[in-house]
């Protein structure tokens, strides 16, 4: 009888969800600043109290689903160092642009604390990473979330893959490797042009698995075989699992042996308090990343990742020292990585990752992730007579040197045991976006994406095409 009720609580559950997602009211607009015009890039865009929300675009554009019931609730537009803009949703004028003044933070009001607040950067951070443990969730949840990753050089992209994931994580205490999952649950834009040039990926997978390269030519290799290549080196440093159960995830993992912020944070970095600023109301440090005595490692298994200096930001809540937004990047600092870096990648700039958190229910959550690397693919010599070959005819440096761009946002927070127990139990929790699967056209219409940006769709739609005339 138990069984039986549980299974019609489910039932009426999901035909419940179902029915509150079909009727939506899509919001558009456009968020720029108020002085200059210019667009703000990755403010937030969210309904206030609850966990529906998006960001703007590279040109401040951006596009927002909101279940009917949330119509008499207030929509809430917000960017660091900016006044938050704030609507009932009733009232939105649908398209109009939408200008935030700068917001400056006065530091001159008595605040009084039971211990004393640290005056520099290091410290400040220091506490940060001290309070992570009651900043973070510290009961399991599921984050439902859009992932765009997409393969491109400076001319054209090769490679774009849209999914609607959902993340598991037990909490912070518990370790990511073991307590972290991810499921690709849908895949739209699919579009893959990289086998016509990707030799490089495969001589080094036949190097990884003990068998000889030699000389290899596309016609010489079946199309299978270099799909298998390409999987296993995007899964090496640019898959999901590594990027949420690695040290990459600066936050969720500080507190795994060796992590970038964890108890050795000053031996590899220094931090600087530059100023005050204002979210939404609230102060907050903003505090520059600098390298420390020694060199940043990531230790990524089967290839070399070691030698990077750290720069970037850390915005850090003034009042309870939660970590809002990191901006991180890892710039190639050993003189071997220097060597290898130009020459592999024509960048020293090897590593670029910026997460932003958003609170709920007194507790920081994921809500968007951008990751930038370069990546290896055989199109024209790389070797130290690569000059001869550049003044050939017909050579095109912006098309030979590649990078990816994975962008995660988190638009669904869902805490209720009942629904992470079920989801836990029928989801595959595979993070493999490489799988198959039909498009669900009826999904699809009513999730919160990212918007793309103008160059972004015309890059999009010249792959869409360039793919169906090679597929035919």
């Amino acid at each position: 009888m138990k069984n039986i009720k549980r299974s019609h609580f489910f039932t009426l559950l999901v035909f419940f969800i179902g029915a509150t997602t079909i009727a939506q009211t899509e919001l558009k607009g456009k968020v720029a600043d108020f002085l200059t015009y210019q667009p703000i890039e990755s403010a937030s865009v969210y309904i206030k109290n609850t966990t529906v929300g998006s960001i703007t675009n590279a040109d401040g554009n951006f596009v927002l689903k909101v279940p009917q019931r949330y119509l008499s609730d207030t929509l809430v537009i917000s960017s660091i160092g900016y006044k938050s803009f704030n609507v009932i949703i009733a009232d939105f004028e649908n398209g109009n642009d939408i200008f935030l003044e700068e917001d400056v933070a006065s530091l001159d009001e008595v605040v009084i604390v039971a211990d004393p607040r640290p005056t520099t950067g290091n410290g400040i951070v220091q506490k940060a990473i001290e309070k992570l443990s009651s900043n973070l969730p510290e009961q399991a949840y599921l984050l439902k979330g859009f992932l765009r990753h997409k393969e491109r050089n400076k001319k054209e992209y090769k490679w774009l893959v849209e999914s609607a994931i959902t993340l598991y994580d037990s909490s912070y205490a518990a370790g990511a490797k073991d307590n972290l999952k991810i499921n690709v649950d849908e895949t739209r834009k699919s579009y893959d042009l990289r086998d016509i040039d990707s030799l490089f990926t495969y001589s080094a997978y036949l190097k990884s698995i003990g068998s000889k390269a030699g000389n290899v030519s596309r016609n010489s290799v079946k199309t299978s075989a270099l799909i298998d290549a390409i999987k296993w080196n995007d899964s090496r440093v640019n898959g999901l699992d590594n990027l949420f159960k690695g040290k990459l995830n600066l936050i969720r993992n500080s507190n795994v042996t060796g992590a970038l912020l964890g108890k050795d944070v000053l031996e590899k970095h220094q931090f600087h308090l530059d100023t005050i600023l204002v979210d939404n109301g609230r102060k907050l440090y903003k505090i520059k990343i600098s390298k420390g005595d020694d060199f940043v490692g990531l230790n990524t298994p089967g290839i070399y990742n070691e030698g990077f200096e750290p720069k970037g930001w850390i915005y850090i809540y003034y009042d309870n020292y939660a970590i809002k937004k990191v901006e991180y990047e890892l710039i190639a600092g050993s003189d071997v990585q220097k060597k290898r870096s130009k020459s592999l990648y024509d960048t020293q700039n090897i590593h670029k990752l910026t997460i932003t958190y958003r609170e709920y229910d007194g507790k920081m959550y994921p809500n968007y992730i951008y990751y930038e690397t370069p990546k290896l693919v055989n199109i024209g010599d790389r070797s130290s007579d690569r000059s001869k070959t550049e003044s050939e005819p017909g050579f095109d440096k912006g098309a030979q040197y590649y990078y990816t761009i994975q962008e995660i946002l988190f638009n669904d927070i869902i805490q209720d045991p009942a629904l992470i127990r079920k989801e836990l139990q029928e989801n595959a929790w595979s993070a493999d976006i490489f799988l198959s699967k039909p498009y669900n056209a009826s999904f699809w219409k009513d999730y919160n994406v990212l918007l793309e940006s103008k160059e972004e769709e015309k890059l999009i739609q010249d792959l869409s095409k360039r793919a169906s005339l090679y597929k035919e």
